[in-house]
């Protein structure tokens, strides 16, 4: 998924998109009540395009926070739908056998974070595709 799709999805859901700088690590947020994104200004592309999707999946669900235990759940499919969303099996495969597994590498060559990858990973751990 690259940016222009991120965007016209965005345009879809009815959600606006605005950079600012953003306190502590906190790369993103979405508040449903006024349908806005707020990624850190400062992330590199890799980086702005991951949050941009996390919390675009935050918008199509709704999500209202995650300091509850039904928060807890909704961040877990966030990632979930984050990694499959811009992680292709083809893609991760060939990074996995060019690469031998180096995750900082992968990441890099499929223009993601390691977190995006380490999720992508654990996917495939629990639905028994391959062993960690």
């Amino acid at each position: 998924m690259n940016d222009a799709t991120l965007t016209s999805w965005s345009k879809t859901l009815g959600v606006r998109v605005e950079e600012r700088r953003l306190a502590g690590d906190r790369c993103g947020i979405y508040y449903d009540p006024l349908r806005l994104i707020i990624i850190d200004e400062r992330l590199a592309g890799f980086q702005r395009r991951c949050t941009l999707c996390h919390e675009l999946i935050h918008a199509k669900y709704h999500d209202s926070g995650c300091g509850t235990q039904y928060g807890v759940k909704c961040e877990r499919r966030c990632r979930r739908e984050t990694a499959l969303a811009l992680i292709s099996p083809v893609d991760y495969g060939m990074a996995e056998t060019v690469y031998e597994g180096n995750a900082w590498m992968m990441a890099v060559e499929l223009g993601v974070t390691i977190q995006v990858l380490n999720d992508y990973r654990q996917l495939l751990y629990d639905s028994g595709v391959c062993v960690q």
